[in-house]
């Protein structure tokens, strides 16, 4: 039986970290979306966050020159996971509640594990798998109320494939990801330069469609801006991507899934939440999950 590494106390501490910085993440994109374009909020998040990245990797030390072929991947990256997955998903909060956001990006641990198989070589936890899928379950247990008596708008299934195609494009990216730390290369570097290729070609995409480059100076926009920027890109993801490279992609991505709980508490205090049995039974399923794939399988 495959046999999987122990957790230590600074996993556990990546993994807390990213919850925190990702649960709170959905609230802060909910107030970037209305006088700006998306893309542009998108530029704007990343164009911010890159710097401080490679800032942080030059005091620590980190190779900060690399060859076309890293900057191709670098390019890659960014993308994938700090352009595309954001974009769509900025797009799809015009439409969607942060809830309902929330609960598609939590197939991501789900998705992570199959591509980790098919593009990595990875082997299959069945564990994990059913752990994903339990945190899911529960995720759309906790939503069963909005999801039953919501009444969609138009363009909402639309909106839902948007964030489908965004979490497919967030899980190549820690394929991505996942190479380059084989590669022995430092996370905040390679962060760093993906969030600045990310910025980048979103801008063109802005630039593109006339979109203007501009700012909303209201304290929710610039507050979520600077949280989004700072804690939920720079934090977030140096921690994130640390963690996928010390415990896989599979059991990282299942931050995807309990950082909705956290999004969740948020929107009972913010939003309102009506809490039910169903959803009760929903918050369970996901802790169950969650001790499902975090615990170390024994042979």
């Amino acid at each position: 039986m495959l046999t999987r590494a122990k957790l230590t106390p600074f996993d556990f501490a990546l993994y807390a970290t990213v919850v925190l910085a990702w649960g709170f993440a959905w609230i802060g994109i909910h107030f970037q979306v209305g006088v700006v374009a998306p893309d542009v909020s998108v530029m704007w998040r990343f164009l911010a966050a890159g710097p401080i990245m490679l800032a942080i990797a030059a005091l620590r030390g980190d190779r900060m020159r690399y060859g076309l072929r890293e900057h191709g991947m670098f390019a890659l990256l960014g993308c994938l996971m700090f352009s595309l997955n954001f974009l769509l998903y900025y797009h799809a909060a015009e439409s969607l509640p942060s809830g309902l956001l929330s609960i598609v990006f939590s197939l991501a641990s789900f998705f992570n594990v199959w591509l980790g198989a098919l593009l990595l070589g990875a082997p299959i936890d069945r564990r994990v798998v059913a752990g994903g899928v339990l945190g899911v379950i529960g995720m759309c247990a906790l939503f069963y109320p909005q999801l039953v008596g919501h009444s969609f708008p138009r363009g909402a299934l639309i909106a839902f494939g948007l964030t489908i195609a965004g979490t497919l494009a967030f899980c190549f990216g820690n394929m991505v990801s996942a190479t380059l730390t084989k590669r022995k290369i430092p996370v905040f570097a390679a962060t760093g330069y993906a969030m600045l290729y990310g910025a980048a070609s979103v801008g063109l995409y802005a630039a593109a469609n006339g979109h203007t480059f501009t700012i909303e100076w209201t304290m929710p926009y610039l507050v979520g801006l600077a949280y989004l920027a700072l804690i939920g890109s720079v934090v977030a993801f140096a921690c994130y991507l640390t963690l996928l490279g010390r415990i896989g992609a599979d059991r990282a991505a299942y931050a995807t899934v309990l950082g909705p709980v956290l999004a969740l508490a948020v929107s009972t205090v913010v939003e309102n939440f009506q809490w039910t049995v169903i959803a009760a039974l929903g918050l369970v399923a996901v802790i169950a999950g969650n001790v499902l794939v975090l615990r170390p399988v024994r042979k």
